[in-house]
């Protein structure tokens, strides 16, 4: 391992404090009887360093692997997520290890936050779906040794394995279905453009109409919504237009569930399907066949996502592939359409 990814030790950040190895115990353990300033040069050579406590430090030798592996998700109440876990868990046993399993809620400081206490844990590797585009904590930990595999969404400038879906193909076919079934009014509802697969899946719905000479209407297009709620009150607002669409795709399987929550509060049940609009879900959904409107799913396994994100991580700690360049995996995606033709509105 190199100088620059040897992960920094007790005894280092004692020398740049001018402190003694169980003074830095003390503080990092509460500070009790330590001096306030000698505290605050402990910290700032923590800082400095990127000195991560070692959890494990009384059950792991040093140099021993821990046999863990982080994973950090950004939605642990959504069902995809457990079961893509549950693909990285399955791989991860095959090659003797276990997981560590972290929720970051879509928010980097969180993700920062986790990724630093599975360091401390001494985790092998790390798999991370991305809050966001801040990678700074994430090439620390690539720096201290630590592999990062990048899952269902990709960083810029981030040099790290990563396995994502056929997100504007998807968006793309799924929308293209709905303009070939006789609909012209498509409304979006979708999370964060800021987010890798809303920028995708966005791209794949606005492509989609471009090349049937469909015009996108600021009106029927609703992003930024990252939860249940949230969408359904983005389909609150379609339903609410004069002119509202005939048809709804929605970017993920919560935006779904908000929509399918709102037909539902308004009345839509079987014998009024046609009253309300035809979703295409991008991501199938529990009892997503129990829908009161024509509802068709881009589909595809979670739980293949987690696991070829395992493979990708326990190649690197195998000793396979370690110093190649980043590798990417794009995974496709299966339209299962049930869409009927338009509502002549």
């Amino acid at each position: 391992m190199t100088e620059s990814a040897r992960r920094p030790t007790v005894k280092e950040v004692a020398q740049r404090a001018g402190v003694s190895p169980m003074t830095v115990s003390r503080t990092l353990s509460g500070g009790v009887n330590v001096k306030a300033d000698v505290q605050r040069r402990v910290w700032e050579a923590v800082a400095e360093l990127g000195y991560h406590r070692n959890e494990n430090a009384r059950s792991i030798r040093p140099g021993q692997p821990s046999g863990l592996i982080g994973v950090a998700i950004t939605n642990i109440a959504n069902p995809y997520y457990s079961t893509f876990a549950l693909g990285v868990e399955e791989e991860a046993a095959r090659g003797g290890r276990r997981i560590l399993l972290g929720n970051t809620s879509e928010d980097v400081a969180r993700e920062s936050d986790l990724v630093a206490d599975f360091l401390g844990r001494r985790v092998d590797g790390l798999i991370v779906v991305p809050a966001g585009e801040s990678a700074d904590h994430l090439a620390h930990a690539q720096n201290q040794g630590v592999p990062v595999v990048l899952a269902s969404r990709r960083i810029e400038g981030l040099e790290a394995d990563s396995v994502v879906l056929a997100d504007e193909e998807g968006a793309y076919r799924g929308t293209t279905a709905l303009v070939d079934a006789g609909h012209a009014r498509i409304g979006y509802l979708g999370n964060s453009l800021s987010i890798f697969t809303g920028a995708r899946r966005h791209a794949g719905y606005v492509r989609a109409l471009a090349e049937r000479g469909i015009a996108v209407d600021p009106d029927l297009v609703a992003t930024g919504l990252q939860t249940v709620d949230q969408a359904r009150a983005g389909m609150r607002a379609l339903l609410a237009l004069e002119d509202r669409p005939t048809a709804v795709f929605c970017a993920n399987n919560r935006n779904a569930i908000g929509a399918l929550k709102e037909i539902g509060a308004q009345g839509g049940v079987a014998e009024d399907a046609r009253a309300f609009p035809a979703l295409v879900s991008f991501d199938d959904f529990e009892l997503a066949e129990l829908s009161p409107v024509p509802i068709s799913v881009v589909d595809h396994d979670p739980q293949e996502l987690g696991r070829v994100a395992a493979r990708l991580l326990l190649d690197r700690l195998d000793g396979h592939h370690v110093d190649a360049a980043a590798r990417e995996r794009e995974l496709p995606v299966v339209l299962h359409a049930e869409i009927t033709g338009g509502h002549g509105r």
